[in-house]
């Protein structure tokens, strides 16, 4: 099947009518001998051997290239036509991601460079632009092997293995150019407060001329709640509204607001933007985490964020919206977004439909053994943090997964524990786990990963948790301290019929029948423990070599109907911990 190029705005958070979308065919080059610098590969003219489908990578089939060689060097160019109009104030080229170091060229002149993988970036490109056609190359490096860049889940060998997978390379989400005024908003941050009815609002400008102001009109429902004007300050000062008979946003109910942004001078309209938020607020209290004023048990499931035919990229944006549809239709109230930071206009859709999301960086791959792996993390873990920071879907941040010790050293933890108090300074308004499953240094909630398929032994240990003693994978090496207990990776259970080769955990199961006894086991063990206080469960389809998903890779069913009921009814039983919860409301 062929998609067309994505073409929805890339940014629904913030977003302005003009704007033009550079996905679609570009001209491609695979530098072989990483020698495209001296040979003049950003020229213009520079000879480009292959055409490729913009925003997917080269490795993937969507985008007419499928190269699944290591690429340590490519280069992109494409035509750029601007009228005297767009070119009347501020031209932004945006990037959703770009694996890995990108270096970006405007009619050969070099205009701008970026580090990290996962996160977004733009470049203000006015001065290298003019009316009529431009050419734009970039050239992305992508040392995945070398330690010193995450990649996550990218295999960092020829061929997929276990639980790693085919590599990204290269341009991976939307590329697109944002049209704005001489003056314009760069950023909103917003939090907000349930109980009090407040929203508070910290924009920031490009610049500050001379005194302007801000208005922000919120609507629900299309029904004005609230209007304020506000000079700015050069400060970045916070400003507050008041929203009155507040409609939270919640699981399953995904109360949004709508707010506009007017940058004024006098009343004159300098730049409009169109944002929406939610009212929700997320603590850690009294051995749980608590949304909106009561304690959830957090049903996630593990979702990777693969497809196989555009590899990191979703085909399609309703693909990105089924994905969450498939969760939930199995009784899942959120995901795990594991070992990648996803688009963002999959948290767009977990926003609209009430889904809680934990988001996570791609730490594997990266050297954190010494304190130089704070080096190569942090800056980008902050780009992703600020790009995500008003989704009132993501309920909490997983910076590391799994820092196992490499080259026969151990983690440094100095950097688990810089990474956790840079987040928490970030981003005050939600919980951080450090590094999930192992090995903890300082953490808001204490998780564990335990693939045991035996019901019994899994039961024996999970069963037994109290607030004060748990079941510890790796005594040796972290300490317990109290804190909200979460068992945030199991299950795994194998299940491929008629496939002689795959991977997953443990001992495949011989039939159905005994995938949903165990599934049920496994799961209603840490439901029915009130000292639990979620669950997630690997993974919800398959990915490649790893046949342990509740769907297929296509997203396609691997059981019958009455065992995927069954798994939706373990799911959406009530939990310990808020049947507790309510005991202790109703006395």
């Amino acid at each position: 099947m062929t998609y067309p190029p994505r073409s929805e705005y890339p940014r629904p958070q913030f977003f302005r009518d003009a704007w033009q979308t550079l996905n679609g065919e570009w001209a491609f080059h695979i530098d072989h001998g990483k020698s495209g610098r001296d040979r003049g590969q950003s020229s213009p003219n520079a000879p480009f051997e292959r055409k490729i489908l913009v925003p997917f990578c080269p490795e993937s089939r969507l985008s007419g290239i499928a190269h699944l060689d290591f690429m340590e060097s490519v280069w992109y160019r494409r035509s750029v036509v601007l009228t005297q109009e767009q070119l009347a104030g501020h031209v932004l080229l945006h990037f959703g991601a770009v694996d890995y170091a990108c270096t970006v060229y405007l009619n050969g002149e070099a205009c701008g460079a970026h580090k990290g993988g996962y996160s977004s970036f733009l470049f203000d490109i006015t001065e290298y632009v003019h009316p009529g056609e431009n050419t734009l190359t970039v050239h992305a490096v992508d040392h995945q092997r070398n330690g010193t860049q995450p990649h996550g889940k990218q295999c960092d060998h020829y061929h997929s293995s276990g639980c790693s997978y085919t590599r990204t390379t290269g341009i991976w989400q939307s590329v697109w150019l944002e049209f704005v005024p001489k003056v314009y908003l760069e950023s909103v941050r917003l939090t907000t407060d349930f109980r009090t009815g407040s929203v508070t609002l910290c924009p920031q400008v490009n610049c500050l001329p001379r005194e302007l102001s801000l208005r922000a009109s919120i609507t629900f429902e299309g029904q004005l709640c609230a209007q304020e004007t506000f000079p700015l300050s050069a400060c970045g000062v916070a400003l507050t509204m008041q929203v009155e008979h507040v409609k939270c946003w919640d699981i399953l109910q995904p109360n949004l607001y709508d707010i506009t942004y007017e940058l004024l001078d006098e009343d004159v309209v300098l730049d409009t933007v169109q944002s929406y938020f939610g009212f929700r607020t997320v603590e850690v209290r009294d051995h749980a985490v608590w949304l909106n004023g009561r304690p959830v048990f957090q049903r996630l499931v593990l979702d990777q964020g693969y497809y196989p035919d555009g590899v990191y990229t979703a085909p399609t944006d309703e693909a990105l919206k089924q994905d969450i549809e498939l969760s939930m239709a199995l009784g899942f109230n959120g995901a795990r977004l594991h070992q990648k930071v996803f688009e963002e206009r999959f948290l767009y859709w977990a926003d609209r439909l009430g889904y809680l999301v934990w988001g996570e960086q791609a730490s594997w791959g990266l050297d954190i053994t010494t304190s130089e792996g704070l080096i190569h993390f942090l800056p980008e873990w902050l780009e992703v943090l600020s790009r995500d920071f008003n989704h009132p879907c993501i309920i909490g941040w997983c910076p590391f997964n799994e820092t196992w010790d490499q080259h026969h050293r151990r983690a440094d933890k100095r950097v688990l524990e810089a990474v956790y108090l840079a987040t928490k300074a970030a981003d005050p308004t939600r919980p951080v786990i450090d590094t999930s499953g192992n090995y903890h240094a300082r953490t808001d909630i204490y998780d564990v990963h335990d693939y045991e398929q035996d019901v019994t032994t899994f039961a024996a240990r999970y069963g037994a948790v109290t607030r004060e003693t748990i079941y510890e994978t790796y005594p040796d090496r972290q300490q317990y301290e109290g804190q909200p207990y979460f068992v945030s990776e199991y299950g795994g259970a194998w299940w491929a019929p008629g496939r002689e080769k795959g991977w997953g955990y443990g001992k495949a199961p011989e039939s159905e029948e005994e995938f949903a006894q165990r599934y049920a086991g496994l799961t209603r063990t840490l439901m029915d423990n009130p000292n639990i206080c979620a669950l997630c469960y690997t993974q919800l389809y398959d990915v490649e070599q790893e046949q342990n998903g509740l769907y297929t890779y296509e997203r396609k069913p691997k059981f019958n109907p009455e065992i995927y009921e069954r798994i939706r009814a373990v799911n959406s039983a009530p939990a310990a911990l808020e049947e507790k919860h309510q005991s202790l409301v109703s006395k």
